[in-house]
């Protein structure tokens, strides 16, 4: 009987640490990506502090890091997957994610915002602001970072 437990307690642990595996295997990669993405952001700009840094997929892939200067300013920047392309913004030249939520509520009428976060569309940096609609339909609505005028929609999914 005791053999029983012991060989049970044995396939649980051979199957947590597999499960394990996988997943460290699965996240790497985002990681090395990730740290890609910071070290092509270094290259171009001294950063203070990192505050965060997100992933946008767009029609391209890109990652956005938000941080500090030696200035003390806050600075965003837009790091291309495919290319390398790094764009550099200072915050305070941009649209707040506040600004581009009141935005769209001048707009439309949403339920509930889910989502709001920095991307690129077509060289253009932008606030895309995820929603569901009062009959439950996924929305994006998309706000120029520069202007904070309207890109496009995505209505009704």
């Amino acid at each position: 009987m005791k053999k029983w437990v012991f060989a049970g307690i044995g396939i649980i642990i051979v199957i947590m640490a597999s499960f394990s595996i996988v997943y460290f295997k699965a996240v790497n990669p985002l990681d090395s990506a990730e740290e890609k993405a910071l070290a092509a952001v270094k290259k171009k700009i001294k950063l203070t502090e990192i505050q965060d840094v997100q992933i946008y997929n767009g029609t391209e892939t890109y990652y956005v890091v938000k941080g500090k200067d030696q200035k003390n300013q806050q600075v965003i920047a837009w790091v291309s997957e495919k290319k390398g392309d790094v764009v550099v913004r200072k915050a305070k030249d941009g649209v707040t994610q506040q600004q581009a939520v009141d935005k769209l509520l001048q707009e439309e009428n949403p339920k509930e915002i889910i989502s709001v976060k920095l991307g690129m569309i077509k060289k253009r940096q932008c606030w895309e602001i995820y929603y569901l609609s009062h009959n439950n339909l996924i929305n994006y609505y998309y706000v120029d970072f520069e202007t904070g005028d309207w890109l496009r929609k995505i209505e009704n999914m």
